[in-house]
């Protein structure tokens, strides 16, 4: 029996009598074969559909039909959900793998642009080359010609001609080695650009091969994970943590261990009509799912911690109630791990937070340092006035014979020199300086102080600072404390108060559930009553109290009721 090759309408046309020889296979390229198409019919069988290749007679062979493989499918399924977002990244992907492609062919174009000047560079060399050897030959030519002249001249000549042309000869020899050498270079570098035009056609290839769908992107965007910029990333400590927990997310998604569900159900009497209804709920249960997770980590506070955690049990909670009848759930396991997400988020803002307060508060140090530096410098200008002042002044005391005058500026100096000597030393010692105890009814209520320290020589500037525009009355000062060591003082007092902070998560805030009375207290067990010039246990508040009194005045004020009926 013989048989006939029959190409389907699809494929290119083939020259007239072709046919394909022993072990042929179509190339990838090719469009597939129609469902049911057979290459190789019986000579008496009639086409399917299609044409006889060419026009012409119709490809016959005596040997049983060559077992062709399929053509490999090229094109991927995507699903009804997330199709247009799917398109949407291939084309994004294709725009990156064309602008790679667009790249590499301007490197290839650069390096055979290159390979071109070089060889321009080597074709000149032979061209001085060619003109050294001309004018060699006219140099012997000017040796005939000389021979017939005299014989002194000749010979004084034909010396000088030998002169130029040993010095002719050596530099053309040195051309010609230099030419040599920088032939063999171009050539060593002609290889080496050829080389690096075969790399990047290869990282081409590479890239052009990228262009192509993965499955696991479509099986991941079709379970609602999408590639975006987590707000654990810029953390360092959190990256191997982040990294770690998305390829568990990712893999759960993945392998169908994100969610559970029956199998059994039948659509249309087919089971696999019905197991793919099944995985299609499935799949949109948990794109809901893990939208829902997203939207919890976007909106991430330190704060909404526990809210956000209810907020993601409830949503798998639903996803179990609605998928009830084909018994739709999402596991415990992939559940515990987005709930992972939402603390490390969340662990990792309350840092960010206290680093941000930590250097606020370092900045306010700093500044509070300057200014202070800035006061000693003024108070020691001052004070070396004063001083030259009072030298001045003993200078004409004593010339005039004033003993008393003199006495009294001598000992004004020797204060002075102890005030400037003073000035330096607290500059000198940054842990010298001012403990206050302050107050501020109106803004935090009764029985809340504020516990700080300042370096200034006046520390009441820095409790007007405080008490500026960010708070609605003044500081109330129960007690400034003098100290050596007042960094040590500052540390034992809020040691002391510690169960008593109003803020237990940020410890630079310095406010403490306390009264004047008790910090009074803790200051005498530490034995500092002398250093304290004086100590205020009520708050004066004159603010706060005049404002209270206006209101109680205005809100018992009635307008009188004027009945004109009588």
């Amino acid at each position: 029996m013989t048989y006939r090759f029959n190409p389907p309408p699809n494929w290119p046309r083939m020259p007239a009598g072709w046919v394909p020889p022993q072990g042929w296979q179509p190339p990838a390229n090719w469009p597939q074969l129609p469902e049911s198409w057979q290459l190789w019919v019986s000579d008496t069988a009639r086409p399917n559909s299609g044409h006889d290749v060419a026009g012409g007679p119709s490809q016959q062979a005596l040997v049983p039909p060559v077992a062709t493989p399929t053509p490999l499918i090229h094109n991927k399924s995507v699903g009804f959900f997330g199709a247009r977002k799917k398109l949407q990244q291939v084309e994004s992907e294709l725009r990156i793998a064309q602008d790679q492609d667009r790249r590499l062919q301007d490197m290839i174009h650069t390096e055979k642009t290159r390979a071109t000047q070089l060889e321009a560079q080597l074709q000149e060399a032979n061209a001085r080359n060619t003109a050294l050897t001309t004018q060699t030959e006219d140099l012997a030519k000017r040796y005939v010609e000389l021979q017939g002249k005299d014989a002194a001249t000749l010979e004084k000549e034909i010396q000088e001609a030998r002169l130029l042309l040993t010095r002719l000869a050596t530099e053309a020899e040195s051309r010609r080695a230099a030419s040599a050498q920088e032939q063999n270079e171009a050539v060593s570098l002609l290889s080496s650009v050829q080389n690096q035009i075969n790399t990047a056609r290869s990282e081409l290839e590479i890239v052009r091969g990228e262009i192509v769908e993965t499955q696991d992107i479509a099986l991941l965007q079709e379970a609602g994970i999408y590639e975006y910029r987590h707000r654990l990333a810029d953390a360092v400590a959190y990256k191997a943590s982040l990294e770690e927990l998305k390829d568990a997310i990712k893999y759960s998604a993945k392998n169908n261990h994100a969610i559970t569900a029956t199998t059994n159900w039948t659509v249309n009497n087919s089971a696999v009509e019905g197991q793919r209804m099944v995985r299609d709920f499935s799949k949109l249960m948990l794109r809901a799912y893990n939208t829902e997770a997203d939207n919890c980590v976007r909106a991430m506070r330190p704060y909404r911690l526990e809210s956000s955690k209810d907020r993601l049990n409830k949503a798998r909670e639903i996803v179990s109630k609605l998928g009830k009848t084909m018994h739709i759930n999402i596991s415990s396991q992939y559940h515990k791990l987005r709930l992972r997400e939402l603390e490390l988020t969340s662990d990792y803002l309350a840092k960010v937070e206290e680093e941000k307060e930590r250097i606020r508060a370092e900045r306010e140090r700093q500044r509070d340092e300057l200014q202070a530096r800035r006061e000693f410098e003024r108070e020691k200008a001052r004070l070396d006035k004063e001083k030259s002042h009072w030298e001045n002044a003993m200078q004409k005391w004593a010339s005039a014979g004033d003993i008393t005058k003199t006495a009294e500026a001598q000992a004004k100096l020797e204060e002075l020199g102890e005030a400037i000597k003073g000035v330096e030393e607290r500059e000198a010692n940054i842990r010298t300086g001012w403990v206050y105890v302050i107050s501020n009814i109106g803004s935090f209520g009764q029985d809340v102080v504020k516990i700080g320290l300042t370096r200034r020589l006046d520390p009441m500037e820095r409790v007007r600072e405080l008490g500026d525009a960010s708070v609605p009355f003044k500081f109330d000062v129960h007690a400034l404390i003098f100290n050596a060591d007042a960094v040590s003082l500052e540390t034992h007092l809020h040691q002391r108060l510690t169960d008593q902070r109003v803020n237990r998560i940020n410890l630079r805030r310095e406010f403490f559930y306390a009264t004047p009375a008790e910090v009074l207290e803790i200051l005498r067990d530490m034995g500092l009553q002398d250093n304290l010039v004086d100590y205020v246990q009520e708050p004066e508040a004159q603010e706060w109290r005049s404002s209270q009194q206006i209101s109680n005045t205005t809100q018992n004020t009635k307008i009188p009721n004027l009945d004109t009926s009588q």
